[in-house]
């Protein structure tokens, strides 16, 4: 469904991602492991396209994301690494504001929004203002707000970071059941047992170079994830 062909970034002298080529296949979990500076928001941001690549090329369902940029655009979520929501604003009004950016109609908005709120249990919340949420309660509305226009594709940059281990295995429950739903799932994260739980592949980045790329079964082989990781990430 993805392809990275050859993709190449760089920022001066610096190769942020260099030469990398994998392929994300449809309704998979696809992880990008790393430590900072590995090149996974770089990647993420060039599939989103806030960057382009510098040589190479990126396609989607065979089409290059160059000339294409408004059909690419339509099949992507993307949950940010920073929360990102408009504070003077309610948890409803910042969906409201979301799907009218996606030219969702009005009577199709307010059911979507309906729809998702009851998804990740925060309807009792609609009303309130964002900066009134918890940690765990943001980062569910960051997603469902991702998912205002029904994407094909989510891509979610270190979704769980800064959550407490309770928390982030409800983020983990919630994006196992999007999986199930056949949504094509993305996902950066520094933590390797959040690899290991979600991801059905990972590829791992050192210095923007792609280092492994397997089934999580296959890199824990013999050893675990982490060990793995810091092996090829030294």
């Amino acid at each position: 469904m993805i392809e990275f062909r050859d993709v190449e970034r760089t920022f001066g002298t610096t190769r942020a991602v260099d030469g990398v080529s994998f392929v994300i296949n449809r309704g998979e979990v696809f992880g990008l492991l790393g430590k900072n500076g590995a090149g996974k928001t770089t990647s993420i941001k060039m599939l989103t396209l806030q960057l382009q690549p510098t040589s190479g090329e990126i396609f989607f369902d065979g089409l290059p994301i160059r000339g294409n940029e408004l059909r690419v655009k339509s099949l992507l979520g993307l949950v940010p690494q920073h929360l990102n929501f408009d504070r003077d604003l309610t948890v409803e009004e910042n969906l409201e504001l979301h799907a009218r950016l996606h030219h969702l109609p009005p009577n199709e908005r307010r059911e979507r929004i309906d729809e998702l709120l009851k998804f990740v249990e925060l309807e009792r919340v609609r009303a309130a203002n964002v900066a009134e949420l918890s940690g765990g309660m943001k980062r569910r509305l960051l997603i469902i707000r991702a998912l205002i226009h029904r994407p094909q594709i989510l891509l979610l940059d270190e979704p769980t970071v800064a959550l407490d281990p309770q928390v982030r295995r409800k983020i983990w429950e919630l994006i196992g059941e999007l999986k199930r739903r056949g949504i094509t799932i993305v996902l950066t994260t520094h933590y390797i047992e959040e690899a290991q739980f979600l991801c059905d592949r990972v590829a791992i980045l050192n210095r923007g170079r792609l280092v492994a790329l397997d089934t999580t079964a296959n890199l824990c082989a013999g050893h675990s994830l982490e060990e793995t990781f810091l092996a090829l990430t030294k």
